[in-house]
């Protein structure tokens, strides 16, 4: 029987974790909201950007990651991330939180205005080494996070699923969400080709995520 596409990463071993919970401990500070390419920091340490659809939960995702309750601002208001908003990570890293897509409410003139930020973005950053696409995982992804897929195949960004919110969507419909993001992602050539399951709330998939960020340079 042939593995799965795109299988779920596996938990980090002991060592690995740790150094995955040791960089995040190191201490992660925001930075500063950028709204136009002039306005980047310097590209002087490896980044890695959050991407997905408006409330995904990719705020709560990064105060998961690093500890902090009110790093990233979460909102209940779709499109409220209208910044590039970068985070120190130590002295080592960059987490990079990218405007939400999709059903933003403001005003069409803005939302070019973001989609022209994050291709610039996308397409100009040379030390961003992975993006990181956030899907429910209970709805799996959509046409709106194929879209952004796309856009990383063209800038050549590698990008890896990481389905939020696995605590609130039973395994039935699990199964399903994984398969639907699965045929989307195969579809996707810059696609790394391991997912990761997450719960903020829980703390599912936090270690994982956390190794894998330590492990990129």
């Amino acid at each position: 029987m042939s593995a799965l596409p795109f299988p779920l990463a596996p938990e980090p071993d002991d060592i690995t974790a740790e150094i995955g919970r040791k960089l995040f401990a190191g201490g992660a500070d925001f930075l500063k909201g950028v709204v136009a390419m002039d306005g980047l920091p310097p590209a002087d340490r490896p980044e890695v950007c959050f991407a997905g659809r408006s409330n995904v939960g990719k705020s709560t995702l990064i105060n998961a990651l690093t500890g902090r309750k009110a790093l990233a601002r979460a909102s209940n208001t779709p499109g409220r991330t209208q910044e590039i908003n970068f985070f120190t990570l130590g002295e080592s890293h960059y987490l990079v939180d990218l405007p939400g897509y999709g059903y933003a409410e403001a005003p069409v003139a803005v939302v070019k205005q973001w989609q022209a930020l994050l291709k610039a973005y996308l397409s100009g950053r040379a030390t961003l080494r992975r993006a990181f696409v956030l899907i429910d995982a209970r709805h799996g992804a959509k046409a709106v996070d194929a879209e952004i897929m796309g856009l990383l195949d063209k800038a050549a960004v590698p990008f890896q699923v990481v389905l939020t919110k696995a605590d609130k969507v039973r395994r039935s419909d699990l199964d399903t969400s994984l398969a639907r993001t699965r045929a989307v992602l195969a579809k996707h050539p810059a696609a790394y080709p391991e997912l990761i399951l997450t719960s903020s709330d829980k703390g599912d998939g936090i270690a994982t995520l956390r190794a894998t960020i330590a492990g990129i340079t």
